[in-house]
């Protein structure tokens, strides 16, 4: 257990440095990139802004403190948003119906597109995000407002396991999390699990639309999203992918996917695959 730990930390720490690196990089970019940088207009070479997803319990500046500068660096316009807050006093998000969310989500991409004056963005999405990246176009069909879809570990097709709150007990906010469980409760909890109406309804034919380039990114030391197949998409088209299928001894969990350093390359050449670059293995937190 104390092995598990230190490697954790570790993981932790290296994540907080590289986040850091990544944060000064793309402050020193050019114009054309940055975090939640509203002045930031899109470059010839990446003229999709991001629209980047939280997952369940989150919120965007926290579980994306490290992917979002990464990809900033990389010169893309990146922009993160905390969605379904069930009170706007606590910044936890995604609890409130998928529903609900959803209409916040399409309202923001409209909101990155009318202020960087792109036809279309790029999502990616982590957990409950994931699931949100997919059902976005397909059920509120805004497809023709979307270029790409990174998905990391949706919950695509239902989870046996309910905790993924766990999340937010990764970024510190486990107190917030339980207060907002104990006054509004989490009517998203129920509408992702195996049978949920929200699943119902992303499931019911094609999940992949038609002009959409989707990635979904699982890892198969995921302990909450599981079976871990529930995430992928089973569709021409759609590049399913494990982490471990190009780094075989990482051990990143599922919260862990949004700080890994190799998740962060593979979600890159996802985005651009055009110019996609050998991946440098290395190690996720395993929670």
């Amino acid at each position: 257990m104390r092995t598990v730990l230190r490697r954790a930390a570790a993981s932790l720490v290296a994540a907080a440095l590289l986040a850091s690196t990544f944060t000064a990089s793309a402050q020193a970019a050019a114009p054309s990139s940055g975090f939640d940088n509203w002045s930031c207009k899109p470059s010839a070479a990446h003229p999709n802004p991001l629209v980047l997803l939280h997952g369940l319990g989150g919120n965007g500046p926290g579980n994306y403190s490290f992917l979002g500068p990464y990809l900033a660096a990389k010169g893309y316009c990146a922009f993160t948003l905390t969605y379904g807050q069930a009170t706007p006093a606590i910044p936890v998000g995604g609890t409130v119906s998928i529903v609900q969310s959803s209409a916040e989500i399409e309202a923001f991409v409209d909101r990155v597109r009318a202020s960087t004056g792109a036809a279309k963005v790029d999502i990616v999405g982590h957990s409950e995000g994931g699931f949100q990246s997919l059902y976005g176009p397909k059920v509120r069909g805004y497809a023709s407002k979307v270029g790409k879809v990174v998905a990391l570990a949706p919950p695509t097709h239902g989870t046996t396991f309910g905790g993924l709150v766990s999340v937010g007990d990764y970024l510190g906010l486990r107190p917030l999390v339980d207060q907002v469980l104990r006054e509004f409760g989490c009517p998203a909890c129920d509408e992702i699990i195996v049978g949920g109406a929200e699943v119902a309804k992303l499931t019911a034919g094609p999940i992949a639309q038609a002009g959409v380039k989707y990635t979904v990114i699982a890892s198969r030391a995921d302990l909450l999203v599981t079976p871990h197949e529930t995430s992928f998409i089973r569709e021409p088209g759609v590049r399913n992918e494990f982490v471990q299928d190009t780094c075989p001894l990482d051990p990143v969990g599922h919260v862990g996917l949004a700080f890994d350093p190799t998740v962060a390359q593979l979600v890159a050449n996802a985005l651009d695959p055009a110019h996609a670059s050998h991946v440098l293995c290395g190690f996720g937190p395993p929670l």
